[in-house]
């Protein structure tokens, strides 16, 4: 199915779009890829979820990715006496290492946090509503003055902006939930609160290639090291909600162009989440605000947006995706898009891969042709061919299934499972056939057809050919 956008739409599911006939609304209101957030649910419950979407794709005949969100390390506080305690500002807090405090201390049961903490680093709670800073750290203690004050309650999370754990994204937890994720089939795979390259290295260990990998930008401490980050993550996600707290407000939008543009030139899709019309959780329309935000981040060119409350636990969630559909096809209709998306050249690396590629897109727009057809096995040369942002439609040939699914949410790509071809005619014939099925060529037009000699083999892009079909 062409959805007639390029940007896609990523939905989480939870307790309000659960069942399978809730799963085909979303998918049929515009929905590419599903999110699991395994931080809440059961393992039963994630199950469910995946085999009603996978009915689902069997149904509609088109590949739908499956996007699993492990939870991460959480710094929480222990419970408190009494449940709760205010904090007044200027006055002098002690947090201690320990799973329950008496009196007026505060218990937070990581020792990683008082090995890293130094005075002067922010302490936040419950997502930076009450704010302290370090003034003394000891064994097993660290006094905070308030910086701004408020109720505190148990189990409230805890961020950490100028400090740099020596704690692994990957928890015990998130160990099992991968195993029974990857068991299961899930498309990709996104890991919270990355802060060094070398996550990614053991990340990629545990997945082993099963699956893509995409690091969550939630922390400070990944943005100093983003390239790397980058350069070892499979796709991003910005993160803007807990990034937004471990960040000042006003950074958030710039940090958020920056990461677009840099999974660009990487030609590394990215997912902007967190926010984008949380009004509809409890209403029926977002606010102006809220469409201005998700046009931005088509304007910048993000592969796909993302619905987080607004379709897990929302009392609209149909209604949110059909509005972030119609954001998405008005802002990429607006006169000033084309202009504003390819303002950024993305430098063409000196290899036949990648200069074919680039080339495909700049043919394709010059012959105004209907779609490319780009054959590939990875899903590498589709990749090459997104970056460049054509205003031609992407058609992804693979014989691989996982590929095709992984693929669902590439900005400007329809993906679809063929058999493999072995031979210039089947090429041709495989790509008339192909670009005709799906809907985006008719007799007459010209498409652009991209692949590889020795065919099957992943990365030997080397062949462009325009046919009429």
């Amino acid at each position: 199915m062409s959805r007639n956008r390029r940007a896609k739409i990523v939905a989480t599911l939870g307790p309000a779009s659960s069942s399978p006939e809730m799963i085909r609304k979303l998918y049929d209101a515009g929905v590419d890829m599903f999110r699991l957030n395994f931080s809440h649910g059961t393992h039963e419950d994630h199950r469910a979820r995946y085999e009603a979407i996978r009915a689902v794709e069997r149904e509609v005949g088109t590949p739908i990715a499956i996007l699993q969100d492990l939870q991460g390390p959480k710094i929480r506080l222990g419970p408190l006496e009494g449940g709760k305690r205010e904090l007044t500002n200027g006055s002098t807090v002690r947090f201690v290492c320990s799973a329950t405090a008496k009196g007026n201390d505060l218990p937070l049961p990581h020792k990683e946090v008082f090995d890293a903490v130094v005075p002067g680093n922010q302490l936040l709670i419950d997502d930076g509503k009450v704010r302290l800073s370090a003034t003394d750290v000891g064994t097993g203690y660290i006094d905070a003055k308030v910086i701004s004050g408020g109720i505190v309650s148990d189990r409230k999370g805890v961020n950490l902006p100028d400090t740099v754990l020596a704690l692994s994204p990957i928890t015990d937890k998130d160990r099992v939930d991968l195993a029974f994720g990857l068991e299961l089939g899930v498309d990709w795979v996104a890991f919270s609160f990355v802060q060094r390259a070398s996550d990614l290295i053991e990340a990629h260990t545990l997945v082993g290639g099963r699956a893509g990998v995409m690091s969550k930008i939630e922390k400070p401490a990944a943005m100093s090291v983003i390239e790397d980050i980058v350069a070892l993550s499979d796709s991003i996600m910005v993160a803007r909600g807990d990034l937004g707290v471990e960040i000042p407000p006003e950074d958030v939008p710039g940090a958020q162009k920056d990461l677009v543009r840099l999974c660009r030139l990487a030609g590394k899709p990215v997912i902007i989440a967190t926010q984008m019309l949380e009004s509809m959780i409890h209403t029926p329309t977002p606010t102006r605000a809220e469409s201005s935000d998700v046009a931005t981040a088509i304007y910048d060119g993000s592969d796909a947006v993302m619905l987080s409350a607004e379709s897990a636990s929302g009392q609209f969630p149909v209604q949110a995706v059909e509005t972030m559909d119609r954001i998405i096809r008005r802002t990429e209709q607006h006169k000033a898009y084309r202009n504003i998306i390819e303002a950024l050249h993305p430098e063409v690396e000196p290899l036949p891969q990648h200069a074919i590629s680039a080339a495909a897109a700049e043919v394709a727009k010059s012959i105004g042709a209907a779609c490319i057809v780009a054959f590939t096995s990875s899903g590498t040369t589709a990749y090459r061919i997104a970056r460049q942002r054509p205003p031609t439609p992407i058609l992804s040939v693979t014989p691989n299934e996982s590929t095709a699914r992984q693929l669902a949410w590439l900005w400007g790509s329809t993906s679809i499972r063929s058999d493999e071809i072995s031979s210039y005619d089947e090429m041709v014939s495989h790509a008339v056939q192909n670009a005709k099925s799906s809907g985006l060529a008719s007799d007459g037009d010209c498409i652009v057809v991209v692949a590889g000699v020795p065919f099957g083999k992943s990365g030997s892009t080397n062949n462009l050919r325009v046919v009429t079909v």
